[in-house]
This record gives C-alpha cells, structure tokens and sequence, in this order.
C-alpha cells in the first residue's frame, strides 16, 4: 500500500486504522466533513505522513478528489442514530455506494467497507437493514471489495461501556431492556483496526466477508454487571420489556445525543454474535483480545472518588 484513503478515519474505530497504516509506511488520507478537528492523527506518523481532507460521503465531487490516486480504500463511515441529514440511508448505503463507486473509477487495488454483524436487509431496524443495503451496493460497485462485519467493539473510546459508566455515576438504576438476556460478541478495537489493515494488504478477486467477534459469547446483563464491578459502583439492574423499553426510547430519542432510540431497541431484540462459518479474525492472523483483560484499563476512570474529565 502506498496511499490509502480513509473514510472516517477520525472515529473510534478510525483512529486506531490509521496509527496501524502508518506503521506499515504508507500514506494516509483522512477523508473526513471537518478535517480542522483532526490534527490529533498528525502525531500518528511521520511529518506528512498523515494528512487530513475534506470529504463528504453524500457529496460524489469531494468523494472523487478524495481517492484520486489511491492504492487503497477504507470506508468506516457509519452512525449510531440519525442526526439531521445525516441518515442511515444516506451514510450506510449511499454514501457506501458512491465511496465503493469512485474507488473503482480511480482504479484502487482494495476497498474495505466495514459493515456490522448481523446486517439484515428484512431486519425492522434500519440501521441493520441499511448496513446490509450498503453491503449490497458496495459488491457491486467494487466486486473485489473485502466486507467487515464486528460485533460491538470496544476500547477506550467506545460508545458502550463508557455510555453505561457515565449513566452509572448519576443514577442508581440501569435498565436491562429484554430483561437483559440478549448476546453480545464484544471484539476489542485494537483487534478490528487490525483485521482491517491486514484486508487491505491482501487484495481479492471476489467480495470476501470477515466477520469479527471477541473469544466469549456475554449477555447484555453480564456486561452490566462487569462494568458496575469496574468501576466499584452498586447500582439496581432493573428488567424492562421491549415494549417499555420503545415507550421510553420514543421520549429520549428527542434528545440531540440520545441514550437510546427506538431503532436500538429493535437491535436489541436479536442476538449480536458470530453465527456461521464465515472467516474471521483468527483467518487474518489475529487472536482475540479478552474483554476482561481491557475493560479495567479504561474503566477505572468512572470509579468512585476519581476525577472524571
């Protein structure tokens, strides 16, 4: 790989490709909406090394400059809850289509779109259905397009356990929606960013599926528990139905950063874990690293009497 542009490349996940694809020597294109908000990669690499651009996934002229002469493609953009025009619909599937449709156009080696694990064109959640639509349109744009599915990926920067901590700090509940039974595959990001890199050093002739799941199979109320003994805190785990819990989503869902949505709990309904035989990490090279042996390193911020910044 020589260039290497990065579609996101400023989030959770994104920050950890692009140290990785530093590493190797190449050059990286950050190709983010506001790349002012980027100058933490810079340090990443070598003077020049990592330069941030401007880019947009719902605009083809930004897209087009972006991966001009690039080698490599990696797209991780996605988001949790729609926000303004930022929709599932036109970040997970458009926008992956018209990433995957100029990297062909400009002639990159490799495209790796990363997706989610259990992507479902007929699943009642849109982002799951769209993530799935996204993969669709990506194959055909860039038939040789190497496809990421993760369970919930964790580390430092997570939206999960750190989501769950902070609530933790304030209230003396948290709610177990589905009575907290349903599964979870947590992979660790340093992992994800791993399989990443080593997807794209490896070009294919056809689409190829990774899907990415951590060594243990937890339910959503052992993850709870496990992070309330983290960061040293009792709190009531307190059982709520999916239809509660849809009630309760529609009123905090209003909220301009909401701790859940309606989509959410439609996710929420079915398990998240490695299902069939598809390759994985360990077909990358890559052993899993234990949620246990990271949770600790992060988490001991949200303890008791620690200074939370």
């Amino acid at each position: 790989m020589n260039v290497v542009t990065v579609f996101g490349g400023s989030g959770f996940i994104g920050r950890y490709v692009v140290r990785k694809l530093a590493k190797t020597g190449a050059r990286v294109r950050v190709a983010i909406r506001r790349p002012d908000r980027s100058g933490f990669l810079r340090p990443m690499g070598d003077v020049g090394q990592i330069v941030p651009v401007g880019a947009n996934v719902r605009n083809d002229e930004s897209i087009v400059a972006a991966v001009q002469g690039s080698d490599t493609v990696i797209n991780l953009v996605g988001v949790l809850f729609p926000s303004g025009q930022q929709s599932f619909q036109h970040l997970q599937a458009n926008g992956a289509e018209r990433v995957a449709r100029s990297a062909q156009a400009a002639g990159a080696k490799t495209l790796v779109h990363v997706s989610a694990l259990g992507a479902d064109l007929n699943s009642r959640s849109i982002y799951s259905s769209t993530k799935a639509a996204g993969e669709q349109l990506v194959a055909r744009a860039f038939p040789r397009a190497t496809i990421i599915r993760p369970s919930i990926v964790f580390g430092p920067e997570d939206n999960f356990f750190n989501k769950f901590a902070a609530l933790a700090r304030l209230s003396p509940a948290l709610p177990l929606i589905g009575a907290g039974r349903t599964k979870f595959q947590p992979v660790y990001v340093g992992d994800v960013a791993s399989a990443i890199v080593r997807a794209a050093q490896s070009p294919k002739n056809l689409t190829t599926f990774y899907e990415l799941g951590g060594p243990r199979v937890y339910n959503f109320a052992t993850l709870m528990k496990m992070m309330l003994e983290q960061i040293d805190r009792r709190r009531i785990l307190v059982p709520i139905p999916f239809s509660a819990a849809t009630i309760l989503a529609t009123l905090t869902e209003l909220s301009p950063i909401p701790v859940l949505t309606r989509d959410q709990v439609r996710l929420l309904r079915r398990d998240n874990i490695l299902q069939n035989d598809a390759p994985g990490l360990k077909d990358l090279g890559i052993e899993a690293t234990a949620l246990e042996t990271i949770l600790p390193t992060y988490m001991k911020r949200f303890r008791r009497g620690t200074w939370h910044t």
